[in-house]
């Protein structure tokens, strides 16, 4: 008698911790079904990159100088500069310029040093191809202008946290002319007060 009520009791614990762990497994299901999904539905809907994104890089043909500084702080070497000197104009002369981005680590090292402006990191992150190769961009392909996901006209842009306004956990929650929490970079430049120099220059 005493084993059978043993069973029960066992049976009747095994219930009840059965039963627990049922109810803990609802309640987050029954969380959850009342927040909205934060999935984006990509490639209808796409997060607009942070400010300080790197993204694919741009060159402009017309500025670069062929000096090789960004083959020279580049940590893989990877910038292929092809010049020849001019002997009338006594300077070098740019043939054609390459980056892998198959290789490139997006450092920004070469956009960071550039003496002339000549590059210029963009938002441009769908890369992918089928071939490693077609990742080596010359110069013309480098030059193309950057993709933006806000003109895309087939494409519903969300933002990310960091343009997010006050109080707003959500993209998908933001109208699209609702200010971001905080202030813009050029604002905090604006807000800022004056050096000692710009203090004295204006004295004199």
């Amino acid at each position: 008698m005493l084993k059978f009520l043993k069973q029960v009791g066992g049976y009747a614990k095994e219930t009840l911790q059965s039963a627990r762990y049922i109810g803990q497994g609802l309640s987050v299901t029954f969380d959850h079904m009342s927040r909205r999904p934060v999935t984006v539905q990509y490639p209808y809907e796409k997060l607009i990159p942070s400010e300080r994104f790197r993204g694919r890089i741009h060159f402009e043909f017309d500025k670069c100088i062929s000096c090789e500084v960004c083959v020279r702080v580049c940590p893989i070497n990877l910038p292929v500069v092809d010049w020849e000197f001019n002997k009338a104009l006594k300077k070098k002369q740019l043939k054609h310029y390459s980056i892998d981005f198959g290789v490139c680590i997006f450092c920004a090292n070469c956009v960071e040093y550039c003496p002339t402006n000549c590059l210029s990191v963009t938002e441009e992150y769908e890369l992918s191809t089928f071939d490693r190769h077609e990742l080596n961009y010359d110069n013309v392909a480098m030059g193309r202008l950057p993709y933006k996901v806000t003109e895309d006209p087939m494409v519903t842009p969300i933002r990310e946290f960091a343009y997010l306004p006050e109080k707003v956990l959500s993209g998908h929650d933001a109208p699209a002319n609702a200010a971001r929490a905080g202030q813009r970079p050029e604002e905090i430049v604006a807000a800022a007060p004056p050096k000692q120099e710009e203090k004295e220059t204006e004295a004199q």
